[in-house]
Order: structure tokens, then C-alpha cells, then sequence
């Protein structure tokens, strides 16, 4: 593989690298703003994060919070409250957990439709919200389910091989898959651990039919554009960490995208928390994973 920044990828022209948004804000109405990797680290909001917000919550911007949390919106507010992020910070929320359980509620398309009433979730206890609360039977051997649903892992430091037994089970009778959080891995702190993502992506590897809820897939940017509350036309801002999920995501919907590069990609562009990135290699990075955003920052500040 050829290493970011060399002279194959020299040519890449350069993303434009803000110092923060302060100098920017007035060209948005509205912020969709990715949460882990962006907001905070799992563990603690990230420095100059609630800074940020509050000067642009007192410019008058709207400010949306688009999680691929597996989980509804009631429990990611609980959470980021306790994490250190009060509501007050954002005008509104909206996890892939939440889109999922609407989809289930509501049977929008005949993929919906077909799925049935008996569900075998693959996550850890307590991380069920997404499929509670409606007309399913959670069951605990897959010979009885109709479909699956998969919130992540069930314990720190997991690998998709664990599930690989689940996995071929589900498709030995070619059950259908729900991913509840597209995302394949998540920064907890310092530590790496995978994500639904991962493990469906190796279900599709096994030829099973999986269903994404979450970024970077077109549904659930129309009803975050829907709930930011603007009209038509408003100049709307997405920020996150991850090139193949918040950036691609906002190409996809016609936004116009900021990528925080002290995220998820800060190892491979060879740098700590806070630090701006490479010219070169951000570039090179860009386009091994076929994203651009409109620009970089090194972290969500003001």
C-alpha cells in the first residue's frame, strides 16, 4: 500500500484547514454535528468543545446532534448529559438506535415489512432501546428469530470473530440483518473497539442481506435536515470525525462537510489530539477513502 503523503499522492490538491470556527460560522444557519470523536471521547467532552457550542448557540445557530449511536434518543441524552454535555449545548438529536426503532415501528418499505415480529439482538445487555417498546419478541436462539439486529458489542475489546459463530447461525437461514450503528470501530478514550459496523460488514462478507440505519446513508440526513428546523436552501455545516461516514455521508446529502482530524483518523495521519495534520497526507488519506470534506480541523473549537 502506498503510505499517505507520498508522491503518488502528492498531487491530491490540499484540504483547506481551518484554526476553528470562529472565523467561519457566519457562512451557516445550522451544524450537524457528529458526537463520538467529535464531542467527546466517550469518557469526557473534548477540550474547547463546550466553548465551541456555546458561541454558536449564542450566534443563533442551530445545532443538531447525529449520532450512529445503536441506541433511541432519550438514552443518548441521558448519556450525554452524564458524559458532561447539557442540553442546553444543542437544539436536537437524533441517533441511528432512533431511526431503527421508527423503521420497526413503522414497516416504511417492504424490506421493513418482511422482517416479521421475532428478533435476536446481538449486543450487550441494556443496549436494546433501539427494538423495545414495540410489537417484537426479543428471542434468545436464533432457530426462532426472523431477523437480526445488531447494537455492537457485548463487552470491551471484542473482535468480529467472536460472532462468528452467531453470524453463521443467522445465515443458515438466511436471516435478514438490521445494523443499527454503521460505524466499524470507536475511539473510548485511547482504546479502539469495534462496532456493529464491523460485525455486519463481515455478515454481508458471509452473504447476508443487511439493512444500515445511521451515516453515511441518505434517509436519515433528510429527517436530520427535517428536524434542524430550517427552510429549503439553509446553509447547513456537517462536522465529524470519520471520512467514511460523516464526510461521505454529507456529500451524499449536499452539505457541505468539516472533518475534526484528531478523531478516528489521527493515527493514520500521524498525529495527537489538537494537532493539525499534515497537508499532504490529509490529502493522500482523502483519497485512499474516496471522501472530501470542504475542510479539516484539528479539533471542534471556536
Amino acid at each position: 500500500m502506498t503510505p499517505h503523503g507520498s508522491t503518488q499522492t502528492a498531487s491530491q490538491p490540499p484540504v483547506p484547514l481551518w484554526t476553528g470556527l470562529a472565523d467561519h460560522a457566519q457562512d451557516y444557519d445550522g451544524f450537524i454535528l457528529d458526537l463520538w470523536g467529535t464531542l467527546h471521547d466517550g469518557i469526557r467532552p473534548l477540550p474547547g468543545v463546550l466553548a465551541c457550542v456555546a458561541q454558536l448557540k449564542a450566534a443563533g445557530k442551530r445545532l443538531l446532534i447525529l449520532s450512529n449511536a445503536p441506541r433511541r434518543n432519550d438514552a443518548v441524552i441521558a448519556r450525554m448529559r452524564h458524559i458532561g454535555l447539557p442540553e442546553d449545548a444543542y437544539d436536537g438529536v437524533l441517533s441511528s438506535g432512533e431511526a431503527v426503532w421508527q423503521a420497526l415501528r413503522d414497516r416504511p418499505d417492504p424490506w421493513h415489512q418482511a422482517l416479521g415480529r421475532r428478533c435476536y439482538v446481538i449486543g450487550g445487555t441494556g443496549d436494546d432501546s433501539a427494538v423495545t417498546g414495540l410489537d417484537i419478541e426479543q428471542v434468545q436462539d436464533m432457530a426462532a428469530a426472523d431477523f437480526v439486529v445488531c447494537v455492537g458489542i457485548d463487552h470491551s475489546g471484542a473482535t468480529v470473530a467472536e460472532y462468528e459463530d452467531v453470524m453463521a447461525a443467522a445465515r443458515g437461514r438466511s436471516l435478514p440483518m438490521i445494523c443499527a450503528n454503521p460505524d466499524l470501530e470507536v475511539l473510548r478514550g485511547e482504546a479502539r473497539e469495534i462496532c456493529a459496523g464491523s460485525i455486519s460488514a463481515r455478515y454481508e462478507e458471509m452473504g447476508g442481506d443487511v439493512f444500515y440505519h445511521g451515516k453515511p446513508y441518505g434517509p436519515i440526513y433528510d429527517t436530520a435536515l427535517r428536524l434542524l428546523g430550517l427552510a429549503g436552501g439553509a446553509r447547513v455545516l456537517a462536522v465529524g470525525d470519520s471520512l467514511r461516514t460523516d464526510i461521505a455521508g454529507a456529500a451524499k446529502a449536499g452539505l457541505d462537510s468539516l472533518l475534526v482530524t484528531g478523531g478516528i483518523h489521527a493515527v493514520a495521519l500521524g498525529i495527537d489530539a489538537g494537532a493539525a495534520p499534515d497537508p499532504a497526507r490529509l490529502a493522500g488519506l482523502c483519497a485512499e477513502l474516496g471522501a472530501r470534506p470542504t475542510a479539516a480541523i484539528a479539533a471542534f473549537r471556536w
